[in-house]
């Protein structure tokens, strides 16, 4: 059940208890918002924890955030809604050129990817109609307008492929100074970020198996002027304990490499979604 439907049965309750006047029924909590979602949204909360994840980084109603590589929609859903009317919602995308690096994107999934960016405020709107206003763009075009005026700033399992292409095409340092450039002063970024082991390889860890290491992430952000604001391990998960050679995305929901070896599948299984470490940072 999405906002607007809880809207619309607050009302109906009064109307059915004779009120004589219409009065607004209360924002949903992050609670009710992450609990109205389908079955199969929900299936991942085990692993996510969208609502400690969101109430970490102080999402708040009302708020400017923006989403980075929103995909799917799996979070905008919940910011949507949660946000509220009075926020805003901004979904950033890689910049438009990046996604021909991956090497295995045909010129038409190309297309689409370019195209969602600016499909964004679509996306939101399928999620709620009372949600907040919304805007799409890239790492590479971040408004004018849009600049100085994030709360929030969400790199949600964002972060490898950036790293991934650093070197060669600056991904991860334009990522970095979009951030920047969106956030009022005293605005937080919040990571999540697959995690390897800090004993790992730099060579390992450079992104293109998904994994980073905690410190290294630290390091980037803290180089770009911002400070470490808190730690948790909310999103930690002690049975991933990838080799150097191990990808992220042969656990489930993946498995790749292990689709069709029923053993190997059970035993991702039983690891369940990867080690994740869940960092804020402040703009000063």
């Amino acid at each position: 059940m999405n906002k607007s439907k809880l809207h619309l049965l607050g009302a109906a309750m009064l109307l059915a208890l004779g009120s004589t006047s219409v009065v607004a029924s209360p924002a949903p909590t992050l609670e009710q918002v992450v609990e109205s979602r389908s079955d199969k949204a929900k299936a991942r909360d085990e692993y996510r924890h969208p609502v400690e994840t969101l109430e970490f980084f102080q999402v708040k109603p009302g708020m400017v955030v923006a989403e980075a590589l929103p995909g799917g929609g799996w979070y905008t859903e919940i910011l949507a809604d949660y946000l509220g009317e009075d926020g805003t919602l901004y979904g950033v995308n890689y910049a438009d050129d990046m996604w021909a690096r991956f090497g295995f994107f045909s010129p038409e999934r190309i297309k689409e990817r370019v195209a969602s960016t600016s499909k964004f405020p679509e996306l939101v709107a399928g999620f709620s109609k009372d949600g907040p206003e919304a805007e799409g763009f890239t790492f590479a075009s971040v408004p004018a307008s849009a600049e100085g005026t994030a709360d929030r700033v969400l790199f949600i399992r964002a972060l490898h492929n950036l790293n991934r292409f650093e070197k060669e095409a600056g991904t991860m340092t334009q990522a970095i100074e979009a951030a920047s450039k969106l956030l009022k002063k005293g605005g937080m970024v919040g990571v999540v970020q697959h995690r390897a082991p800090e004993s790992a390889s730099d060579e390992s860890v450079q992104g293109n198996r998904g994994y980073m290491k905690q410190s290294d992430i630290i390091k980037l952000f803290t180089n770009a002027g911002f400070k470490l604001v808190a730690k948790s391990e909310i999103n930690a998960n002690a049975k991933d304990k990838p080799s150097e050679t191990d990808i992220v995305w042969r656990l489930p929901p993946s498995f790749n490499g292990s689709r069709d070896n029923p053993e190997q599948k059970q035993a991702m299984q039983a690891i369940g979604e990867s080690d994740r470490m869940t960092l804020l940072f402040r703009k000063p």
